[in-house]
């Protein structure tokens, strides 16, 4: 059956539009303009668009616009609550990476959610122009793509960024439990790949704990940059064509919709040609990003071999690792973590060129900062509940393997060192390898020390000890 299909016209000229489309006449054209990304923007950037929509006609119809129609505007009203519900996703259908600024992004949802709001009404999709619901002069009043785009994108950073942080927590929390149930296990610790001293798997794992708690603390003090929006401004923060009532109270509106703490930027100029806040806050993303990158590094090395590798942890099966070895069980969750990290770093240096390639009142290029930034929210996300559900819920320690390595490491001699001085010391880890003993061995037999004495100095309580004790009187010289 053949597509029907309605004519629009706007000022480049006329174009056929699937009859019982809720798009328009300029969303057709962002369609044959823009096939970069070949995927339409965020579904968060469109919920967000929904509810700043809303809290603009939410502001025009208490300043009297439809006065003489509220059933218009509680149509337009309902369109609005539908998109910001997702229930209209489907059908902002342009390309994610687009020329203009955001303004396809802006007219699509504009003809969406005037046409859904005819629809509401009983009426066919109307087209541009007609003065029934208009995308223009009607969804897009008192507004711009240039205050309604980074206002949306803004709202839809600070939603995906409350995600995250609980997701952050949730990892935080796996780390600390893994804290305590390693907190007796006493292993090599290592610089340098090299052995250095000893130390305790728990207190390895309360590093990571401790990184996510900084991550945490700096996402959640990510909103707060976020919370300054433009919204009023329209073109270039002048406030051009919109009333000083609208003005001063469309991000109230937005605020008591919203339940977030949103502040009118002081300079509106400001705020609309500058979007390095988007840079500060990609860069809290790319420090959580360096974070997962360097444990899930960590966690590789600590679970190679198994048995020709460090093999002090076991990582949960989670699939065969090979087609040709058997038997074989890769890293694969840190492994996966690690390529989000990577990407997010990447993003971030895109995002960082977006903002500084603004020109004069606007930066252009704020679809592909959103496209970044938001893609980053989502990765890290799901990267912090794979790694926390998938991998350290599950992690497991080779007790015996970190002891042996405990035994016959030159790291033992390290905590020898307040017993019997750094040349004995050494001395020890010398004939332990000539005489192919373990450094308990050795000093026992060299009558340095007692089984009971080497025990103590590399017992958990000993080695997380911090500082050195007083000695006990006893000359490590004699």
């Amino acid at each position: 059956m053949k597509e029907a299909f309605r004519i629009e016209r706007d000022l480049l000229g006329e174009l056929p539009v699937p009859a019982e489309a809720l798009h328009g006449i300029h969303t057709a054209r962002a369609l044959e303009n823009f096939s970069l990304a070949r995927r339409a923007i965020h579904p968060q950037l469109a919920r967000a668009y929904g509810e700043i929509k809303l809290a603009c006609a939410r502001t025009n119809r208490a300043l009297g616009a439809w006065a003489n129609n509220p059933a218009k505007a509680d149509a337009i009203e309902r369109a609005c609550r539908e998109l910001a519900h997702g229930d209209l996703g489907g059908c902002i259908i342009v390309d994610a990476l687009q020329g203009g600024a955001g303004t396809s992004t802006n007219m699509n949802v504009n003809e969406v959610l005037a046409n859904r709001a005819q629809k509401i009404l009983a009426e066919p999709p109307a087209a541009s122009g007609s003065d029934e619901v208009s995308p223009l002069d009607e969804l897009n009043l008192h507004q711009s793509t240039n205050d309604t785009y980074p206002t949306a994108l803004r709202l839809a950073a600070i939603r995906l960024l409350q995600v995250l942080e609980k997701e952050v927590v949730a990892l935080q929390e796996s780390f600390q439990k893994a804290e305590k149930k390693f907190a007796h296990i006493v292993k090599v610790g290592r610089t340098q790949l090299q052995d250095a001293v000893l130390t305790t798997l728990g207190r390895e794992m309360s590093a990571y704990a401790e990184a996510m708690n900084r991550d945490r603390w700096r996402i959640y003090k990510c909103e707060e940059r976020l919370r300054v929006v433009n919204l009023g401004g329209t073109a270039i923060g002048t406030g051009l064509a919109a009333p000083r009532k609208y003005i001063f109270r469309v991000v109230e509106e937005l605020r008591d919709l919203t339940g977030i703490g949103f502040a009118r930027a002081e300079n509106l100029v400001d705020a609309t040609q500058n979007a390095d806040v988007f840079v500060e806050v990609s860069g809290i993303l790319k420090a959580h990003a360096v974070s997962l990158l360097k444990i899930s590094s960590d966690l590789r090395l600590l679970s190679s071999g198994p048995e020709a590798g460090l093999g002090e942890i076991r990582l949960p099966a989670r699939q065969a690792g090979s087609s040709i070895m058997p038997g074989k069980v890769n890293p694969v969750i840190p492994e996966a973590v690690s390529q989000a990290a990577m990407l997010v770093i990447g993003h971030d240096a895109t995002i960082t060129m977006a903002c500084a390639a603004g020109n004069l009142e606007l930066n252009p290029f704020l679809p592909l900062v959103a496209d970044c930034l938001l893609t980053n929210l989502d990765l890290l996300a799901r990267a912090d509940d794979m790694l926390c559900r998938h991998c350290i819920e599950g992690l497991e320690a080779d007790e015996r393997r970190c002891q042996r390595q405990v035994e016959n490491s030159t790291a033992a001699t390290t905590a020898l060192v307040p017993m019997l001085g750094y040349e004995r010391a050494t001395k020890a880890g010398e004939l332990a390898r000539v005489s192919n003993h373990t450094i308990r061995e050795t000093v026992i037999a060299q009558g340095w020390l007692t089984g009971g004495e080497f025990d103590a100095l590399v017992s958990p309580e000993a080695v997380c000890r911090l500082g050195t004790p007083e000695r006990n009187g006893r000359d490590h010289n004699s």
